[in-house]
C-alpha cells in the first residue's frame, strides 16, 4: 500500500504565509495534531516513511509513527514546492499582483518566477521518487508512508492518477489526514 499525508500545522499556515522550503517548525497545534493523527491511525502498517527533509515534515513523521519500528528515510524529492522570492507572502489568495496566486486558482496557466519552482519541474521530481522508489517497494509488498506537504503531495497524486493541471488541488490535501493512494 502507499499512503500519503500533510504536515501538521505551522504558525506560517495559520497566517496564510507561503512557506515552500522555508523550513518553518510544527507550532503546538501541528504537533498536537500529529500526535492525534498518530493515535488515530495507529492500526495502520508501515513498513517504511519517506519524509520531506523540511522540519515541519520530518517532525510530523516522528509524532505519528512514535513508539512504532518504522523508519524514516529522508528524501529530498519530496521537498515542497518552492516559491522563490514569494516565499514568506502573506495572503496569496487576495493579492491579484502575486503570480503564485495563479498556481492556487489556475495551476494550468501557472509560470514560476523569481526563482520559484514550476509545476513542471515539481511533477518530475516527485514522478522520478514514485518510480525509483515508492513504486518497486509497493510492488514487493511493502506498506509505504510518504510524509510531505500540500503541492507536494498533490503532485504525487497528480502522477499516480494521471491528472491534468487544471485538477492540481482537486484531491484538497489536510493536515494530518491520511490518504490511501494504491
Amino acid at each position: 500500500m502507499l499512503y500519503i499525508m500533510r504536515h501538521g500545522k505551522t504558525d506560517w499556515n495559520l497566517n496564510h504565509k507561503l512557506q515552500g522550503k522555508t523550513d518553518i517548525p510544527l507550532n503546538d497545534m501541528g504537533i498536537k495534531m500529529a500526535k492525534e493523527a498518530g493515535e488515530r491511525y495507529k492500526d495502520i502498517h508501515f513498513d517504511v516513511c519517506y519524509s520531506s527533509p523540511l522540519v515541519r515534515a520530518r517532525d510530523t513523521a516522528k509524532y505519528v509513527l512514535e513508539g512504532r519500528n518504522v523508519p524514516v528515510i529522508i528524501d529530498d524529492r519530496l521537498s515542497e514546492m518552492g516559491f522563490g522570492i514569494y516565499e514568506g507572502v502573506e495572503e496569496v489568495f487576495e493579492k491579484p499582483e502575486c503570480p503564485v496566486r495563479v498556481l492556487f486558482f489556475n495551476p494550468e496557466k501557472y509560470e514560476a518566477k523569481g526563482g520559484a519552482e514550476s509545476l513542471e519541474d515539481l511533477l518530475k521530481r516527485t514522478n522520478e521518487f514514485l518510480e525509483e522508489v515508492a513504486y518497486p517497494l509497493v510492488n514487493a509488498g511493502k506498506d509505504v508512508l510518504i510524509l510531505g506537504h500540500g503541492a507536494m503531495n498533490s503532485a504525487i497524486i497528480g502522477n499516480i492518477r494521471h491528472k491534468e493541471l487544471k485538477d492540481f488541488w482537486a484531491e484538497g490535501i489536510e493536515n494530518c489526514k491520511l490518504i490511501k493512494l494504491l
